[in-house]
């Protein structure tokens, strides 16, 4: 185990599967604590977006207890007085009955929650689980069911966004579960990300954020792709990138990692490119299972693989235009210098 303002939409007409709710302007949530707030959460995966979230709850006063297992990443959280770190997941389940997971995948969420040497041990208080994760539709619908029938509520709810927007308030978190499970939860996910989409039962989370996450990835891609493109063209980076801005080819992408891209710097990533990597193999496989072809992200995932093999896995997702130039370049580009890269996997990485 290794552990991211529209119309108000509050007046919108529901939509089949769909619960919206609006999105602050600040980012941070006005008035009182609410009463309906656990008294305690427990974050487990202390990387990008648990760190986020984190702070998101203890900027409203919940006493967080907070778990990873990498030191540096305990550490780094324990210089936060709001924030209570912890060596063990025994300790944080006897300290608190809601757990909120942002770990790398399935296969963490599942060992996390063990009932061996996880939140689910003898003694443990844990009678909600909230998994930020993007993982596996199955196996986290049939994880659900388990928890169920042992009295546990499980509720998908990975969070589309950098881990600035996560930590501004300014993510969508796509929720899976049951409604009775949210609404019992709805006071401290008003915390989390007041902008919400429910898109149905567990599984239908992670299924709603590789959709999304498709089109997210494949238009970082095109972007970088078409800034070395313009280049080779004698177009210069910033130049391009104000074109992009000025015309219809304008996303999110371009407002978010353009600069990144122009600049060459990725020493403060808000998402990496190994994590996305892990989501786009998720989407070939899902894919694959119902029939479906994928070849844009079949594509993407060579070339994401690639940037992995050639050292650049840790970057922000915008260094993925170093790929682009190895493959337009006569020479290879140079391996990123340690001011340009981080030097340790982080399983809390949005995407």
């Amino acid at each position: 185990m290794a552990t991211h303002a529209p119309p108000d939409e509050s007046t919108m007409p529901a939509r089949s599967g769909f619960a919206l709710r609006p999105s602050p302007v600040s980012g941070e949530l006005p008035g009182q604590r609410d009463p309906g707030l656990p008294s305690a959460v427990g974050v487990v995966g202390l990387g990008l977006v648990g760190s986020a979230l984190a702070g998101r709850l203890a900027n409203q006063g919940i006493p967080v207890i907070g778990f990873d297992l990498r030191p540096e990443a305990r550490a780094r959280l324990a210089t936060d007085p709001r924030i209570t770190v912890v060596d063990a997941l025994a300790d944080l389940a006897s300290r608190v009955s809601t757990a909120l997971l942002a770990v790398f995948d399935t296969d963490d969420v599942l060992q996390v929650l063990a009932a061996d040497e996880g939140l689910l041990v003898a003694g443990s208080r844990i009678d909600a689980v909230i998994d930020c994760s993007t993982g596996d539709p199955a196996r986290l619908a049939a994880l659900a069911a388990d928890l169920v029938d042992r009295g546990i509520d499980f509720i998908e709810a990975p969070l589309s966004g950098s881990s600035l927007q996560i930590a501004a308030g300014e993510a969508t978190m796509l929720l899976g579960g049951r409604h009775e499970a949210i609404a019992r939860q709805q006071a401290m996910l008003d915390v989390l990300c007041l902008r919400r989409i429910h898109v149905g039962e567990a599984g239908f989370g992670a299924r709603a954020k590789l959709a999304t996450n498709l089109v997210l990835g494949l238009n970082r891609a095109v972007l970088a792709e078409g800034m070395v493109f313009a280049q080779t063209l004698g177009i210069a980076p910033q130049v391009f990138l104000d074109l992009v801005l000025a015309t219809p080819a304008r996303s999110a992408a371009a407002e978010t990692k353009g600069a990144m891209m122009v600049s060459g710097r990725f020493d403060n990533p808000q998402s990496r490119i190994h994590q996305h990597l892990k989501d786009v193999r998720l989407m070939l496989a899902q894919a694959s299972a119902s029939g479906q072809s994928l070849p844009l992200s079949a594509s993407h995932a060579t070339l994401m693989d690639a940037a992995v093999q050639a050292g650049d896995g840790d970057l922000d997702n915008a260094g993925l235009i170093r790929q682009w130039r190895r493959l337009a370049a006569p020479s290879p580009v140079q391996p990123a210098s340690p001011a340009n890269r981080t030097g340790t996997q982080d399983p809390g990485s949005p995407t």
